[in-house]
């Protein structure tokens, strides 16, 4: 597989992961979940270290977004539309999914650890499936096509997490 190099290629495949095979996007949907694991693990929650948490999540978003953008075009020039090797989309619509986290979870370790299997694998659904609008969104052309469908798949598993946060924290 041709391989290209360089910083746009490094954000576009999520430093490699667009690469692995099978199912890229679950590749591309990982870091922005063990980021969080993390910084829970360390105490820097939502609640408990906001100023941490948020803008982390923010930067990723702002990122990984801001390479689909500039860069999307290029990439389906050389792989087609929507190509499997970008996972920055992925990236970055995890991201939004975990702005969503409740302050509260942190208190309960299992808490925690179903929010974040219920982030991630209601992000991969909503992507999979491209429920109305994300359907419309990802036919735009180039970058933001390869983009605003995994904003609103993060959206749609961010509104599952609240959901869900708020149900296991009463």
């Amino acid at each position: 597989m041709n391989r290209p190099s360089g910083l746009s290629w490094n954000l576009l495949s999520t430093f490699g992961l667009g690469y692995r095979r099978p199912a890229s996007g679950t590749w591309g949907s990982l870091p922005p979940i063990l980021v969080v694991a993390i910084m829970l693990s360390l105490g820097f929650g939502p609640g408990t270290a906001p100023w941490m948490f948020y803008p982390v999540l923010v930067v990723m978003i702002v990122i990984f977004s801001a390479a689909c953008v500039h860069w999307g075009d290029e990439a389906e020039a050389k792989w087609g539309h929507d190509p499997s090797e970008v996972v920055a989309d992925e990236t970055a619509g995890q991201s939004i999914a975990l702005l969503a986290f409740p302050a509260g979870a942190v208190a309960d370790p299992r808490i925690a650890i179903v929010l974040l299997l219920a982030a991630f694998f209601a992000f991969r659904l909503f992507d999979i499936s491209k429920l109305p609008p994300a359907n419309a969104l990802q036919r735009l052309p180039g970058g933001w096509g390869v983009l605003l469908d995994d904003w609103a798949a993060g959206m749609y598993a961010g509104i599952v997490v609240a959901v869900l946060g708020l149900i296991l924290l009463s």
